[in-house]
Order: structure tokens, then C-alpha cells, then sequence
């Protein structure tokens, strides 16, 4: 066997020591840069991985000890030290507060009621003003001869709703719309007021891109829809409308008789002595209202705060069921509590 001269064997372990060396470097100095670790861990590594031609027992202790401390290095920066010293209090960690974004209140919705000053009208305002929301009504005289607190905070606009212009200033700023428009008298002149005015304020409203309109319509009551034609036509007509122009917000109550304190001039006409007996008791009679002809005498008479009640949270809740809701169905919502 051949014999190595010694100092080809020492020229080839420095050679290996130097190829190792610098792989090391080159594996090592990514994965530190990765951690993020500071400037004098990199250092340490730096002087590990030097292309030092001479190896010594000497550079390879300081290699350890370099480290040892690049170890204890990391653990003091990703950890914290618990001290056993009772009278050492250890520190608590420190949070910083999340930064916080100035977020400006929800607006309030605004409704406009179509013939506030009316019997129904007035009732929807008060509940509407009771819920916290700003209220505006329109009507052809205008502000309320009502002489009470609440009807200083509406907002009066006069106008007619057969001529449409009238309707674009009213309508600024308004979210959801509730009609309480209606009127007898001859045939050709129920049929402009139920039907025509209201259909005006359904496309305004459209046009406007209001989300929400509610309707007071009537109930059916048999026989006498044929004396009163111009009266249900115009209703059914404005329905019609409504159902398209607001197939997911619009909502139709269809109340009987509706009873209440009703102003006539300066009189005062208790309806409720009527009206609040027969709806104990008709209320539980649903089957009858079914039967043909005479049914639709049975139909419930409904309170005047119920009917407003209902209004109000059907123009203003986005959840409320779109459709046609009918007497059974607002004694129903009535009873229910609202947030």
C-alpha cells in the first residue's frame, strides 16, 4: 500500500474544511435572514463560517461558544425570563391598543306620509315620531290644524299628488313612503283620488329609488264594492301599480272599518264605542267573513293605533313580507312587540 505524504493529507482536510465551510454559509445565512434574527446572531455565524484556511482546536471552542450564545440570544428575544426571586415582580406583557376608526352613525330614516293631517295620516306621523324617526307629510292644506306637541316636529308640505312635480321636494331624503291617501265622492272623482293620486306617488317614489312604500287600501266588502266602484277600482288600480313598481318593498294593508277618536271640524266622533265591541267579537269569527255574500260584513273593525302601528313597521322594517296583508293579519303584527 502506498504511503500519503503528510503534507498532501494536511492540504486535502483543509481543502474538505473549506468546501464545508462555505456550504454551510450558504445554507445557514437564508435561514437566518428568514428568522429575522438581529445583526450580532448574524455576526456569530459570519465568524463560524469564515473561510479561515487553518482549522484550530481553538477556533472550533469559540465556534461552540459563539454558539451557545447565539441560543441563549433567541430565547431572550422570543421569551420571556421567569424570575424565582419572590421579590421580584415579573412585568406584565405589554399590548399595544388596536387603532380604532371614527365611524359615523347610521342615518336616520326619514318617512314621508302622503295625507298626514287625515284621520289615519295623523296616527301613522305620531307612531312614526314615537319610534325616533323624522317625519314628513304631504297633503293639499298643508300643515295639521292638530294643536298638539307632536305635530311641531313634522315637516308640512303642501301639494297635490295629481300633479306630480309637487312631489320632488317632498321627496328628497326620504327612505320609505306611507299613503294614507283616499276620498269619496262621485265615481269619476274616487277613482282620481284612490287610484290616479296614489299612482303618481308610487312611480315618483320609484323614480327616486325609494326601497320601501306602504298603502292603506280597504277591505272587500261584497256588495258594497258595487256602490262604491270608483272607490275600490282606484284602490285595486293603485295596488296593481305598487306590487310592480315595488315587488320586494311594497306593502298593501287592507284594513275594514277603522275606528278611533275622528276629528270633524271641532267636534270629536268616539268611533271606538262602536267599533272597539264589534272587534272583540268579530275577531274570532274569521269562518263567517268566508261566506259568500254576507261574509264580508263580518269582517273585524280594526283600532285606528293598531292600523298606524303596523304602517309604520311595514314602511320601515326591510325583513316586513312584501304583499297585500289583510285585517286578520294587522290585528296580528298589532299584538306583536317590535324592537
Amino acid at each position: 500500500m502506498k504511503s500519503v505524504p503528510w503534507h498532501r493529507l494536511a492540504l486535502s482536510h483543509v481543502c474538505l474544511g473549506t468546501q464545508l465551510r462555505q456550504r454551510s454559509r450558504f445554507l445557514l445565512f437564508p435561514f437566518l435572514s428568514a428568522l429575522s434574527l438581529p445583526l450580532k446572531a448574524r455576526s456569530i455565524f459570519a465568524t463560524f463560517s469564515s473561510t479561515d484556511p487553518k482549522p484550530t482546536m481553538s477556533s472550533l471552542i469559540r465556534s461552540r461558544s459563539n454558539l451557545l450564545k447565539l441560543r441563549i440570544l433567541d430565547v431572550s428575544r422570543n421569551a420571556r425570563f421567569l424570575s424565582t426571586d419572590p421579590n421580584n415582580i415579573d412585568e406584565p406583557l405589554k399590548v399595544e391598543e388596536a387603532e380604532t376608526l371614527n365611524v359615523p352613525p347610521p342615518p336616520t330614516e326619514k318617512v314621508l306620509v302622503l295625507g298626514g293631517n287625515g284621520f289615519v295620516g295623523s296616527h301613522v306621523c305620531k307612531e312614526a315620531l314615537n319610534r325616533g324617526l323624522s317625519v314628513s307629510s304631504l297633503s293639499r292644506s298643508g300643515r295639521s290644524s292638530i294643536n298638539e306637541s307632536w305635530a311641531n316636529k313634522v315637516i308640512w308640505h303642501q301639494g297635490n299628488l295629481l300633479l306630480p312635480d309637487s312631489l320632488k321636494d317632498a321627496l328628497h331624503g326620504v327612505t320609505s313612503v306611507v299613503s294614507c291617501v283616499g276620498g269619496f265622492g262621485s265615481n269619476s272623482y274616487m277613482y282620481k283620488i284612490n287610484g290616479t293620486a296614489n299612482i303618481n306617488a308610487i312611480r315618483a317614489a320609484a323614480e327616486q329609488g325609494i326601497k320601501r312604500f306602504l298603502y292603506i287600501s280597504a277591505a272587500d266588502f261584497g256588495l258594497v264594492n258595487y256602490l262604491l266602484q270608483g272607490y275600490y277600482d282606484g284602490k285595486r288600480a293603485a295596488e296593481t301599480e305598487l306590487l310592480t313598481k315595488f315587488p320586494y318593498g311594497g306593502v298593501i294593508l287592507r284594513p275594514g272599518f277603522i275606528y278611533g277618536t275622528r276629528r270633524v271640524g271641532s267636534m270629536k266622533l268616539p268611533l271606538g264605542i262602536i267599533g272597539s265591541p264589534l272587534e272583540m267579537v268579530l275577531q274570532h269569527a274569521k269562518p263567517l267573513s268566508q261566506v259568500p255574500l254576507v261574509g264580508p260584513l263580518f269582517i273585524p273593525p280594526v283600532n285606528v293605533t293598531a292600523v298606524a302601528k303596523v304602517a309604520v313597521r311595514a314602511a320601515t322594517d326591510p325583513v316586513f313580507p312584501p304583499g297585500i296583508v289583510d285585517v286578520h293579519g294587522i290585528l296580528r303584527y298589532s299584538q306583536q312587540k317590535t324592537a
